[in-house]
């Protein structure tokens, strides 16, 4: 079985590659679909497959930035990207990123980088998850409340509605988002992009799995703006990270190339997607993927601490990954598929009637 394993020119190790292109694939859809590079599962998903931490978190950001440029395209088609947004964060991201890169480099030298990273990646999904979640259940007690006192649901009602308090700090300069449908201080933005960028060199992440929800949770974008917006943030911070980590020394060019092969085509797949799946649909999704990957953590975490169960620990974290990679992904393709028969029998029905 020799032939299923590839020797990496830089790091020197043998890797499974078609675990590479189950990566590539899947997370290309689910990037697509949630609007992030999808190096929260990529990065955590490539040291399973043998990539040490640091080439781990420079590999996956050098693919990161090939998917989402092709990500970015297609949502800028369904008019879902807001540039000025986006590259208002441009400054705060760069920065961050780049203090995120020297941290991950000293934690190299330590030899802590594997340790903390991994604690790292653990709290900061549980934090995600439980914010996504207490979010969907505010918004469907507001609604059960509104039905019970006889109001209609409003079709854009939210959860946690922390943007509005964040709006009320107008820091000048103050400007309008007109894509978004948001008017706040440049500020607000520029915060976000920076803790993100900081969170994108130092866990590989692109900053994509907390833009997200900080674009809406704290910026106020409609989801589908947050998607395409965040996109477009984490093809300019990957671009940046890959030549930084490039230049350091981290990236494996073979392995994001082969990535970049599957994710090229499940990139469209995923972000087409987000046409048939109403915003709070694809927040749930969102947050079950964000529990399997911080569960596969845990497992990686067990594994290094317990020698004895190394064994079982490592190969199930490697199921768990690909396996929520490939469960998400065939949600992902058959609201696709169903998405797109639907659309096309409406035609052939307007057609239809047009005729007669």
């Amino acid at each position: 079985m020799e032939w299923l394993y590839i020797t990496m020119p830089i790091s020197g190790v043998d890797i499974f590659w078609p675990g590479l292109i189950i990566l590539g694939l899947g997370v290309g859809m689910i990037g697509g679909f949630f609007g992030m590079g999808g190096g929260w599962m990529v990065t955590p998903g490539l040291n399973i497959l043998g990539f040490p931490m640091a080439f781990a978190v420079g590999t996956d950001i050098a693919h990161m930035a090939g998917k989402s440029l092709i990500s970015t395209a297609r949502h800028a088609r369904f008019g879902n990207v807001d540039y000025k947004l986006g590259v208002i964060m441009i400054a705060g991201t760069v920065t961050g990123f780049e203090l995120g890169a020297q941290i991950i480099m000293w934690l190299e030298r330590i030899g802590k980088v594997d340790a903390y990273v991994r604690y790292g990646y653990l709290v900061l999904l549980t934090l995600i998850a439980w914010l996504v979640f207490t979010d969907i259940l505010k918004k469907r007690r507001k609604d059960r409340e509104a039905l019970a006192a006889g109001r209609q649901v409003e079709a854009l009602s939210t959860g946690i509605e922390w943007h509005k308090t964040l709006h009320k700090i107008r820091i000048p300069p103050v400007l309008d988002f007109t894509r978004a449908g948001i008017r706040c201080s440049m500020w607000l933005p520029v915060s976000v992009s920076f803790l993100t960028g900081l969170l994108a060199g130092v866990l590989g992440i692109g900053g994509g799995l907390i833009r997200m929800p900080a674009l809406i949770y704290l910026v106020g974008c409609p989801t589908h703006v947050a998607v395409g917006t965040d996109l477009f943030e984490v093809a300019i911070s990957g671009l940046y990270g890959a030549g930084s980590y490039t230049y350091k020394g981290r990236t494996e060019l073979l392995a994001a190339v082969v990535m970049l092969i599957g994710a090229s085509v499940g990139a469209q797949i995923g972000t087409v997607a987000t046409k048939y799946v109403k915003g709070y649909g694809i927040r749930v999704f969102f947050g079950v993927a964000v529990i399997g990957c911080a569960v596969s953590v845990v497992f990686k975490l067990i594994a290094a601490a317990y020698p004895a169960w190394r064994l079982f620990f490592d190969v199930a974290a490697t199921i768990l990954v690909l396996g929520l990679v490939a469960a998400l992904s065939l949600y992902i393709f058959i609201r696709f598929l169903k998405g797109v028969r639907e659309e096309l029998a409406e035609k052939r029905r307007l057609v239809g009637s047009g005729a007669r």
